[in-house]
């Protein structure tokens, strides 16, 4: 894979290491608008080409696929341009602004024989995927409790006026779409679509800086903490009549989690992850075989997943009354 990067910002100084351990994958080129840090960046991992503008990065015939790693309100148009220049796409979370976006993308991108994965980490990481497989020695699941809250280091900037893109509304931020998005996910891929979705938003500046998704699974119900404006200790439960799962780490890292059974005071503990590795590196090594390997049929699952989890984001989102300038009908 030669790979294109579309970005600079955090998530891209946290991958680029990683894609150093991963077979097959050369970055190639890197393009944001900040040249003294693309140069930074070009140099300190040894990226042969950078580029100030993601048209000449696009243009580049080297490149085979790009990595989409821009400001949320950024993703639509840079995969559309990705897609009209023939590049598989590997796009950051999340995949769009909201479900009418993703739907007209995943609809060119079949149509133009291009490859699109979402780059979101719990899909691939081993703890969570046997995890899942033990939510179904459970019993009849009850009650799902799952709490990201971070307090971040631009909210105290945000409250003195200076509005960076996660807590703009223009950019298609808040706390629902940059970390609640890995609960709702991992819910929707554990559970199915839930029947109902509301969203008790804690609002300033017309952005949810934290918030509650409730998702109502008749059944069942699962509650979503996200919080960008205060913190707490990320536990996460999944009750049911016969066992408990706790995950004491947020869904999108996933290190470890445990299982207590009804009527056994013993407590099991789970580890399939390899110690030492990164969280992101499992995705990049199961996407670069997708891509490699053309899986059309594994595409087309995860892209239905990531289909799956913005309708219901985009439904949360709109039920707390908070609309992105991306929501109007292009």
């Amino acid at each position: 894979m030669k790979l294109g990067i579309l970005g600079s910002g955090k998530i891209v100084q946290e991958v680029l290491p990683v894609l150093n351990e991963v077979e097959n994958i050369e970055p190639v080129a890197i393009a944001a608008r900040n040249e003294e840090k693309l140069k930074r960046l070009s140099e300190e991992f040894a990226i042969e080409k950078y580029y100030v503008g993601i048209e000449e990065l696009l243009a580049d015939e080297q490149i085979d696929t790009v990595y989409v790693a821009l400001p949320n309100n950024l993703h639509f148009d840079a995969m559309d341009k990705a897609i009209d220049a023939g590049k598989n796409i590997i796009c950051e979370k999340p995949f769009t602004s909201n479900a009418y976006e993703a739907e007209i993308i995943i609809q060119k991108a079949k149509e133009n024989n291009v490859l699109i994965v979402e780059a979101i980490s719990h899909r691939f990481i081993p703890n969570a995927i046997e995890a899942k497989k033990i939510v179904n020695d459970l019993g009849d699941i009850k009650i799902v409790s799952f709490n990201y809250s971070q307090y971040s280091s631009r909210y105290d900037k945000f409250k003195e006026g200076i509005i960076e893109p996660v807590f703009s509304l223009e950019s298609s931020g808040g706390a629902l779409i940059d970390l609640n998005l890995y609960n709702v996910a991992f819910s929707v891929d554990t559970f199915g679509l839930p029947k109902d979705v509301k969203y008790f938003a804690n609002i300033e500046k017309n952005i949810d800086t934290s918030g509650i998704v409730i998702l109502d699974y008749e059944d069942f119900k699962v509650s979503c903490i996200g919080s960008k404006d205060s913190a707490a200790p990320m536990v996460n439960t999944i009750q049911g009549t016969k066992g408990t799962i706790e995950i004491p780490d947020a869904l999108n890292s996933f290190e470890e989690f445990n299982l207590e059974e009804v009527g056994d005071d013993g407590q099991y503990s789970f580890q399939f992850n390899e110690k030492g590795r990164s969280r992101l590196y499992y995705e990049f090594v199961a996407v670069e075989e997708i891509l490699r390997t053309r899986d059309e049929q594994r595409v087309n699952e995860l892209l239905d997943k990531t289909y799956n989890y913005i309708e219901v984001l985009t439904k949360a989102r709109f039920d707390a009354n908070i609309y992105y300038p991306a929501d109007k009908i292009r």
